[in-house]
């Protein structure tokens, strides 16, 4: 594998900032490890990060680069801040960022595929609803969307910040107005989704985790609009061992998806 560090300009957020990349590479003699790549464009995994980390994390806290090398996957992991995704009221434009200049910018960079079935993105926690919203809004770019431990029900979580009179970053990221019902509710945007357009969802998240009551009422709206989501809701908490482990998870369902 080869590994990147991109430090580059944004023309939407209209600074330098910088993602770090995996490039599959075709080896036989590295010790404990082989290299898969193939001819033409790589398929492509978006990897996003949660709110307290960078682009960097998911390589620092995960083997992340030694589960995707036999698979011959480029691993896309952008940098966001503490912005959720979105565009922000008070800040700057994440989700313009994300949803438009990302993938050109890769596809200008990188040899990777630009077509659906070649295209995934998976997330843990404000990354798992990166995730989500991107592949919810934006269904006809991948193949497969995942999330880990995602914060699903940001409505809930806006009133919970409300109550406990911590609303700063909320505020901050999505102004003072509901997010329940717009287009940065997960929920909302299951109840107007076309099921049949969608990408394959998956979700999973531990039972003693905080954000488990979000993820099960966003696998309860996915049921009841009659999207299909592979999920696992099993013992685990909000932390590196888990995601370490389901990123695993994620990888073979994306290529068991692709088959």
């Amino acid at each position: 594998m080869a590994l990147l560090r991109c430090d580059f300009f944004s023309e939407v957020l209209e600074l330098s900032t910088s993602m770090t990349v995996i490039l599959p590479q075709q080896t036989t003699n590295q010790i404990g490890m082989t290299g898969q790549a193939r001819a033409g464009a790589a398929p492509v995994l978006y990897l996003l990060h949660g709110l307290s980390d960078d682009d960097s994390i998911w390589l620092r806290r995960t083997s992340i680069e030694r589960y995707v090398a036999a698979l011959g996957f480029a691993v896309v992991m952008p940098q966001v801040n503490r912005s959720f995704y979105a565009d922000e009221a008070y800040g700057n434009r994440y989700w313009t960022f994300l949803s438009e200049e990302l993938g050109a910018l890769t596809n200008d960079f990188f040899n990777v595929s630009q077509r659906r079935e070649d295209t995934f993105v998976a997330g843990l926690s404000m990354g798992g609803y990166g995730a989500m919203k991107w592949a919810l809004r934006q269904p006809e770019r991948f193949a497969a969307a995942a999330s880990l431990s995602g914060a699903l029900d940001l409505a809930a979580l806006q009133n919970q910040a409300q109550q406990a009179e911590r609303s700063d970053l909320i505020d901050r990221v999505f102004g003072s107005g509901p997010i329940a019902g717009s287009d940065n509710d997960l929920l909302a945007l299951l109840d107007n989704a076309d099921a049949t357009a969608l990408p394959k969802l998956y979700v999973c998240c531990g039972t003693e985790d905080g954000l488990v009551e979000g993820n099960r009422k966003f696998l309860q709206t996915a049921a009841n609009n009659d999207i299909p989501v592979t999920s696992n809701l099993d013992p685990g908490e909000h932390e590196w061992g888990y995601w370490d482990t389901k990123i695993q998870d994620v990888l073979a369902w994306i290529t068991a998806a692709r088959s």
